[in-house]
């Protein structure tokens, strides 16, 4: 907390690039973080999607050359509406922003835009990056299911992926590494299992959790969270292979 009584906020999490920067660079690729303002339960901030995907995008552009930009912190979390602070907007509604980022992205010579998501419930960005074909950017969505299996399999999280859904041992254990100034008492008592959820979409979260929690984040730790950040780095060597091949074929 702050001496004002407000709770802390992550630092380092906007890019402090100039445009100097960013012409000596040349970069071909630009990185577009995408959260959302939702609950975590009671002892993870409303930030946390767009924490750790602003987290996993700067340590991506450590390694590679690319534009790292602002986050989107509202996405499409309306089926966390029960919860006191929750914000969300329409899925057209970020489909245009991220459309719109893509068209300025090209305008100014960047042709590849990767989209970093920390939020599950954002579908459409699967169709966003689907409808990119023939528009003039690259796109590509990440991490996918796989890339997430493999860095849970090398951080030995002991959660199924089915079961460890919101505020459980994966978000827990990437912010007790990256920020565990904003994770409060609490999680180590606070599993919660549903796995039959099946009408999640259409009931809300509040059909299946009553704290919001749905997983066991009392297996998480600070360990877990740095092997999870290292291994979707490695496996962002693809990606990055992929459209370096693809900038070289097309230029």
């Amino acid at each position: 907390m702050t001496a004002s009584g407000q709770p802390a906020s992550a630092p380092g999490l906007l890019p402090a690039d100039t445009t100097e920067d960013v012409r000596a660079r040349r970069p071909a690729m630009a990185l577009l973080p995408i959260g959302s303002f939702e609950q975590h339960g009671a002892f993870l901030p409303l930030t946390t999607d767009t924490v750790i995907a602003c987290t996993l995008a700067r340590e991506l552009a450590a390694v590679h050359p690319v534009v790292l930009l602002p986050p989107l912190t509202v996405s499409c979390s309306q089926e966390h509406a029960a919860w006191p602070g929750t914000v969300s907007i329409s899925a057209r509604t970020l489909h245009a922003v991220v459309t719109d980022i893509a068209d300025s992205l090209r305008r100014s010579g960047i042709g590849t835009l990767i989209l970093v998501n920390g939020h599950g419930g954002n579908y459409v960005l699967r169709n966003v990056v689907q409808e990119s074909a023939g528009s003039g950017v690259r796109m590509a969505l990440f991490p996918g299911s796989a890339d997430w299996d493999a860095a849970r399999a090398r951080a030995g999280v002991r959660t199924p992926g089915h079961r460890d859904m919101h505020a459980g041992e994966v978000e827990t254990s990437i912010l007790l590494h990256a920020h565990p100034e904003l994770v409060k008492d609490g999680y180590e008592s606070a599993d919660c299992v549903a796995d039959d959820r099946k009408h999640l979409l259409t009931l809300g979260m509040s059909a299946y959790t009553e704290s919001g929690v749905i997983g066991c984040p009392s297996l998480a730790s600070a360990r877990k969270g740095r092997e999870l950040l290292a291994g979707l780095v490695e496996a962002f060597g693809e990606y990055a292979a992929l459209f370096g091949a693809r900038a070289a074929a097309d230029g």
